[in-house]
C-alpha cells in the first residue's frame, strides 16, 4: 500500500488528508476519508458556529481532524475550545498570523497544521511550532495566496523547513499524486476531488457542476465574499467555477448593488450555481464522476503505486 514515513508515523494507511473545507467537508465526509485509510477532516469555513461543529462532530468516526478559518475561530468565542476538547488527531488553522492556538494544542497533545504560501510564511509556522505545513498552490479550489503553483511552491517550501510538508492543490488523479509524493511530499491535501462525492455535504446543483466542468472553467475572484459581507482579507481571494455572476462583477466589487447580493441570496437558496458560488481547483476537470470517497481513494493511491514502482524499476 502507497505510505509515506510521515503517513505511516500518524497512523495512515494511505498518504490522503482531505481538505477541510467548509460546507463540504462535514463529519460523513471525514468519516468516509479515514474509513479509506486517510486522516479525514472537518471543516469549518467562514460561518463555522460551535453548533455547526457539534453537529457534524456527531458523523465522526474513528481518527479526524478539524480545520478552522483563524478569522473566524477569532469571531466565534469558545470554537477553538470546543474544537481541542474534542481531541481531534489533527488541528488546522490557516488565514492568519497569530501563533497562539498552536501552544493551546500542543498541551492538549494534539497535532498541527497550516496551509503556507512561501518559504517565508513556511519558517514562521515551522518557528512557531506547528507540526505540518501544508504547500497549498494558486491550482487549489476555496481561498488561498496565487503567488506560485503547487510543484514549484511545493520545492520553495521542502527546501525552506525540515518538518513535514503535505501538498495541496490540483491533485485529483494518480498522476497528480505520484508527482507529489515523488517530489518529498509527506502526503496530498486533497479538496476538489473529494467534493463531488456522495459524501460530501455538496448540494446537487453543485455537484452536477463539479463533474461537467473542464478544467478552464474555474475564475479566481472575491466577488462572493464582497456580496457576502464575509470579511477574508484580501490576499485570500477563492478559486471557483466561473459563472455569469462572476463575469458581471469581478473587478466591480465596489459597485455591488442590493440587487445583486439579492440575487446571490435566492441563487444560493435554489441551488442555481449559474449564480451562486461552486468552489473548485484547476483539477475539476479529473472528476467525471460522483464516484465514492473509497473508490476515488483507492484508484488514486493504487494508480500512483504502480506509476512509482514502475519510475522505480525503471531508475
Amino acid at each position: 500500500m502507497l505510505s509515506t514515513p510521515w503517513s505511516s508515523s500518524f497512523g495512515l494507511r494511505v498518504p490522503i488528508v482531505n481538505a477541510p473545507m467548509g460546507g463540504v467537508a462535514g463529519g460523513r465526509l471525514a468519516a468516509a476519508v479515514t474509513a479509506a485509510g486517510g486522516l479525514g477532516m472537518v471543516g469549518m469555513g467562514s460561518v463555522a458556529t460551535r453548533e455547526s461543529l457539534h453537529a457534524e462532530l456527531r458523523h465522526v468516526r474513528g481518527a479526524f481532524g478539524i480545520g478552522l478559518v483563524d478569522w473566524v475561530m477569532r469571531n466565534e468565542a469558545g470554537l477553538l475550545e470546543d474544537a481541542l476538547a474534542a481531541r481531534p488527531a489533527l488541528l488546522s488553522v490557516s488565514f492568519g498570523t497569530d501563533w497562539s492556538w498552536v501552544g493551546k494544542a500542543r498541551d492538549a497533545g494534539i497535532a498541527t497544521a497550516t496551509q503556507v504560501y512561501d518559504a517565508e510564511g513556511a519558517r514562521q509556522a515551522a518557528g512557531a511550532g506547528v507540526d505540518v505545513l501544508v504547500a497549498r498552490g494558486a491550482e487549489g479550489g476555496g481561498h488561498g495566496d496565487v503567488k506560485l503553483a503547487t510543484l514549484p511552491l511545493l520545492d520553495t517550501v521542502l527546501d525552506a523547513v525540515s518538518v513535514p510538508v503535505l501538498a495541496g492543490g490540483g491533485i485529483a488523479s494518480p498522476r497528480s499524486l505520484a508527482a507529489v509524493l515523488a517530489a518529498g511530499a509527506s502526503g496530498a491535501w486533497v479538496g476538489t476531488r473529494l467534493a463531488a462525492c456522495p459524501e460530501a455535504l455538496t448540494g446537487d446543483g453543485s455537484r452536477r457542476a463539479l463533474i461537467a466542468a473542464g478544467a478552464t472553467d474555474t475564475a479566481i475572484t472575491r466577488v462572493f465574499d464582497v456580496a457576502k459581507g464575509l470579511p477574508w482579507p484580501a490576499r485570500f481571494p477563492s478559486r471557483v467555477l466561473a459563472n455569469d455572476f462572476v463575469a458581471r462583477w469581478t473587478g466591480k466589487e465596489e459597485v455591488l448593488d442590493r440587487s445583486a447580493c439579492d440575487e446571490l441570496a435566492a441563487a444560493t437558496a435554489a441551488d442555481d450555481r449559474s449564480i451562486a458560488p461552486v468552489d473548485a481547483g484547476q483539477s475539476v476537470s479529473m472528476i467525471g464522476d460522483d464516484a465514492s470517497v473509497g473508490e476515488v481513494i483507492e484508484r488514486m493511491c493504487a494508480g500512483a503505486e504502480s506509476l512509482l514502482t514502475a519510475w522505480g524499476r525503471r531508475a
